[in-house]
């Protein structure tokens, strides 16, 4: 009887006995699952939290960002013109010692006298006189990209009729071009040089309108996975330099032969550019309106590509485009139309 009793006795210990290892058992796999779980989800909660707070904080502002646009359109214009400058100063000097007939240049080629320049004044002889050419075509270069956007802007907003075509290109060229001339001549000149504006005018308006009319029109047929290309752009650079050069360089023919006449002898024999190319034509021939045209090449043609593709470059780091400058403007002039 006594070993029943210890016996039942010793099964409702081990009952008793499983039973609270089973509860603490169940309390611990609980709590294994429990307590990760609420400090994790908190972590997820304040992550979420941060990312929207991050998302809805704005970008920080870049020094150039705060800049208003034309000021960058005047800063990147004004960049580009300077490295397209410096770029092909020593096609310039060549082509000046070319074209002038210096001694010692006058029957030898391009490459003849690179080398002649290297090896009598080392490379700074061809870099002679960049720093005042630097200098004086800073300013015309900003001015004239700058006022290219802002023209280009006014007429797609004053008369959108004209559409978005190439079109836009040769007019805001063609005025940015004789802006930029008029802007800066040179102050002190007198009476008799002062007319001559008139022939430079007459010349750059053409020249700056189909350049730009041309490298824009042919970006437009660069395939789309091809846009950013500086081989591409440089290329559509140069055509248009080729081809703006090409048309209007008798042009500027005219030009340079009033000049020289207003140094010789004091006046010009010919009162404006028609009455000049018709002179030139009946004294000297049709031939002399494209004397040292292919000389001219050397400077124009890279140069042109450069200050193109620099100036693009550079709109693309300062954050603008043409597009947005014209869209802004539009939205604006709409928005101040439906207040009135």
């Amino acid at each position: 009887m006594m070993k029943m009793m210890i016996s039942k006795r010793v099964g409702f210990d081990a009952d008793a006995e499983g039973r609270r290892m089973m509860t603490i058992d169940r309390e611990e796999r609980d709590q294994k699952l429990q307590t990760p779980f609420i400090p994790s989800t908190l972590l997820l909660l304040k992550k979420r939290e941060s990312d929207l707070r991050d998302s809805n904080r704005p970008p920080p502002v870049c020094f150039v960002d705060a800049l208003p646009v034309c000021v960058r359109e005047l800063i990147a214009g004004g960049a580009a013109g300077a490295f397209a400058k410096t770029a092909v100063a020593p096609l310039e000097r060549i082509k000046i010692l070319l074209q002038t007939r210096t001694e010692g240049f006058h029957s030898i080629g391009v490459y003849e006298s690179f080398k002649k320049i290297l090896r009598h004044e080392g490379v700074q002889g061809l870099y002679k006189g960049n720093g005042a050419s630097v200098i004086r075509v800073v300013p015309y270069a900003a001015l004239q990209y700058m006022t290219y956007e802002q023209y280009q802007g006014w007429i797609l907003d004053d008369c959108p009729s004209f559409g978005m075509g190439p079109f836009i290109d040769l007019l805001a060229g063609s005025a940015s071009g004789g802006t930029a001339v008029l802007c800066t001549y040179p102050l002190d000149l007198g009476s008799d040089e002062a007319r001559l504006s008139g022939p430079t005018l007459v010349g750059i308006l053409p020249y700056a309108g189909l350049k730009y009319y041309i490298y824009e029109e042919l970006k437009l047929k660069i395939p789309e996975d091809r846009q950013d290309s500086i081989a591409m752009r440089l290329s559509c650079g140069a055509l248009a330099g080729l081809l703006g050069q090409t048309f209007t360089y008798s042009l500027d023919v005219v030009r340079r032969q009033m000049q020289a006449e207003n140094v010789v002898l004091g006046n010009t024999r010919s009162k404006n550019t028609v009455e000049g190319l018709s002179n030139i034509v009946h004294n000297q021939r049709w031939r002399q309106l494209c004397a040292g045209l292919s000389i001219n090449y050397i400077k124009v043609v890279p140069s042109v590509a450069i200050g193109f593709t620099a100036y693009d470059v550079l709109k693309s780091w300062m954050h603008y485009s043409t597009q947005q400058n014209a869209h802004h403007s539009s939205s604006s002039n709409a928005q101040n139309r439906a207040e009135k």
